[in-house]
């Protein structure tokens, strides 16, 4: 009977925090769309996530053409096929793995930079002092990652 008791403590946990994540969701998609926009805050974001971000794509983007080639010459030579090497790396990085690596590049970086600065604020207590000063910390810190992420998920 203790385990029916512990199964259910578990399924009601995983509920409330289900119901959190849906709250907060919610709360995060309404002000995401209201107005006014922060034209400043916005562009200042699209240069952190974006051009900031073009180093470790470029650097992902020549390794893993670099592995392809490599592992490409190793199949392709065996049959004659060395001549559309260029083509088959060139073609499977711009169509295929190209934007998924670039997207999970920029997501991993930006989401974890991103994240730490609210973790950071959350520490030094910089959320808790919007909340005196009669802010909504949802409208400052997530209007604008929400705006970026959605335009970027848009445009990948």
């Amino acid at each position: 009977m203790n385990w029916i008791r512990t199964l259910g403590r578990y399924t009601l946990s995983g509920l409330q925090h289900l119901g959190r994540y849906g709250l907060f969701l919610y709360t995060t998609l309404i002000w995401t769309f209201s107005s006014p926009l922060k034209v400043g805050r916005v562009i200042e974001q699209m240069s952190f996530i974006g051009v900031k971000s073009t180093l470790i794509v470029m650097l992902t983007g020549a390794f893993t053409g670099m592995v392809l080639g490599l592992q490409g010459f190793y199949a392709l030579s065996k049959f004659g096929g060395e001549s559309m090497l260029g083509p088959t790396v060139a073609l499977s990085l711009v169509r295929e793995l190209g934007p998924v690596i670039a997207g999970l590049m920029i997501t991993g970086r930006a989401g974890s930079a991103l994240t730490s600065e609210i973790g950071i604020m959350r520490i030094t207590e910089q959320i808790d002092a919007l909340e005196v000063m009669a802010l909504n910390p949802y409208r400052y810190l997530c209007i604008c990652q929400a705006r970026i992420f959605f335009m970027a998920s848009t445009s990948l």
